[in-house]
């Protein structure tokens, strides 16, 4: 089980590693050119390949996307309440509580865990998460709401498309399929890699709320995550991702929005550092968690 927990967990400390030495060194590197490449072009790659070439059925999917409906709702019934009593900024720390890591951390993982079933299945439940954290994370932080934004991402026509081919039987083209296959590799290592670059450069300045924010944010997903795959009746590999997705620390984005709208960004990168680091410390612990016997 060491052996088999090891396998999972290396090469996400390994990528991350290779992101913050680099930066570290002071050796260039584009966080803004990579991201804009892995979401207009890696993510819709990967999502389409992935979708069209798993075995999943649509009650599979549709599963993950109501997995994901139903934990948001649930970090945010839980997350509103303490911040509150705790008399903490909601705009500034509701999105950090709600919004996880489950693209850069979370579907390397379930790659590594569940093989090419966990990584479909972590993507029915990412790429519904993903759009519902570009509305309500803005929307929270700035008190406004723009939807125009969200039609304009490139992941919500790719996972239609893939749908409509994967479930309407209609063929993809080798050629077509080998491309997007190729294309759809570079965003894991490359999402892991700017991660280590991230956490590199943000800094940490109220380290003790910081540190409070990040232990609820992981002790939170995690226990949300094994209630709600008990409440939807969840098992094996969907249970597993389910959990590991609900259990990742505070999202990056989740800085960039507070940064945007000026609403405690260094605190928020605290959390973000804080809840990244302690991850990586408890992760062994998932993945005993969650691995079959």
């Amino acid at each position: 089980m060491i052996a088999q927990i090891f396998a999972v967990i290396a090469p996400m400390f390994i990528c991350a590693g290779i992101g913050f030495v680099w930066v570290k060194r002071g050796l260039p590197y584009e966080p803004v050119f990579v991201s804009k490449l892995v979401m207009i072009v890696g993510f819709p790659c990967l999502v389409f390949a992935s979708l069209v070439q798993s075995e999943l059925d649509a009650s599979a999917l549709a599963e993950m996307g109501l997995a994901a409906v139903v934990t948001l709702s649930a970090f945010a019934a839980v997350g509103y309440p303490v911040l509150r009593l705790a008399d903490q900024e909601i705009r500034a720390f509701l999105p950090p509580m709600m919004l996880a890591n489950t693209g850069n951390m979370g579907l390397p993982l379930c790659l590594l865990a569940f093989g090419d079933t966990g990584l479909a299945l972590g993507i029915g439940y990412f790429t519904v998460n993903g759009l519902l954290a570009f509305i309500v994370g803005p929307t929270i932080v700035s008190g406004s709401s723009n939807l125009m934004n969200v039609l304009k991402l490139p992941l919500i026509w790719a996972t239609l498309l893939a749908l409509v081919f994967k479930f309407g039987d209609i063929p993809v083209p080798d050629w077509a399929l080998n491309t997007l296959t190729i294309i759809g590799g570079f965003p894991i290592p490359l999402m892991l890699i700017t991660l280590g670059t991230s956490l590199a450069e943000l800094h940490i300045t109220t380290l003790g709320r910081s540190t409070a924010l990040a232990v609820l944010r992981l002790a939170m997903g995690f226990a949300v995550g094994v209630g709600a795959a008990h409440l939807l009746g969840l098992e094996g590999i969907a249970r597993g991702v389910v959990i590991v997705e609900c259990a990742m620390p505070a999202a990056v984005f989740n800085y960039l929005f507070a940064q945007t709208y000026d609403r405690r960004p260094a605190e928020v990168a605290g959390v973000v550092v804080i809840s990244t680091a302690l991850s990586f410390a408890t992760l062994p612990f998932l993945i005993w968690y969650v691995l079959p016997g």
